[in-house]
């Protein structure tokens, strides 16, 4: 009778053992969907970061001023463009797109004809238009939206916003300031209140960071209708640094009274 029994229930266990648990189907189905995301995912973002290096590496080059041939330009933008262009691309491929742009338009203006000269600004334009949606933060995209726009359709008093723009997102930028202090004294009178006092610090702290070749052109030259508000902002200055910055406008032939130091005397 025991026999029977097992015979009876054996396969009835069986068979229940046979169709998965409703869990085991989920869990099978959310692991195939994961597998799936993983690998849209990877077709999505592996060519962008298959760019990110030499899109580094390019922007880098041209903000330290590396004049890069128009060659390698075009070599590096055939790499980094259909990368940016993919889903999810890092803001860095948008910004090292839009500085090669507009090294080229510079090497156009220099080089080529009016017309070629003007597509490639009409191109670096978009670019940069393009970067700054994806980074509205990025100081020198700004500034170099500015210049591009003054160089293809003269000034405006309405592009100063650009400017401004710069100062707003990075007021203390040293790596940009050489460049965007002598553009700025440029349109000083145009500026907002709060833009002037951003360039009168930028130039104190050109002087505190030793860059006095550069803040001697800067004062004598296209900042020399507005020397005694960038004298002033020198108060907060390191005593060394404008005791230095003094010397070298009296060697140069300035009298040119630096706060806080002792104006020499000359012999004749």
């Amino acid at each position: 009778m025991a026999a029977t029994t097992i015979r009876n229930i054996m396969p009835v266990t069986g068979m229940s053992n046979s169709r998965p648990r409703p869990f085991v189907v989920l869990l099978r189905g959310l692991l195939l969907a994961s597998g799936l995301a993983s690998v849209l995912w990877s077709l999505m973002v592996l060519p962008s970061f298959r760019g990110l290096l030499p899109a580094r590496d390019i922007a880098a080059r041209i903000i330290s001023d590396d004049r890069l041939k128009a060659q390698a330009l075009a070599e590096i933008l055939a790499l980094i463009e259909p990368a940016a262009a993919a889903a999810l691309s890092p803001p860095e491929l948008f910004r090292a797109s839009a500085l090669a742009r507009v090294r080229l338009a510079e090497v156009a203006m220099a080089r080529k004809s009016s017309d070629e000269a003007d597509a490639e600004i009409a191109a670096a334009e978009q670019k940069l238009v393009e970067a700054l949606s994806v980074n509205p933060t990025d100081s020198f995209l700004w500034l170099m939206l500015y210049s591009v726009e003054t160089s293809r359709s003269g000034f405006d008093p309405k592009t100063v916003a650009h400017l401004e723009r710069s100062y707003l997102a990075g007021p203390n930028e040293g790596w940009i300031a050489v460049r965007r202090n002598r553009v700025a004294l440029g349109v000083f009178p145009l500026l907002s209140e709060l833009a002037q006092a951003r360039v009168v610090d930028e130039f104190a702290e050109m002087v505190d960071a030793d860059f006095w070749n550069d803040t001697e052109a800067n004062l004598t030259g296209i900042g020399w209708a507005h020397r005694d508000r960038l004298l002033a902002g020198l108060q907060r200055v390191d005593l060394v640094s404008r005791e230095a910055f003094a010397r070298m406008l009296f060697r140069d032939g300035y009298d040119i009274q630096v706060p806080g130091v002792k104006q020499k005397e000359r012999p004749w």
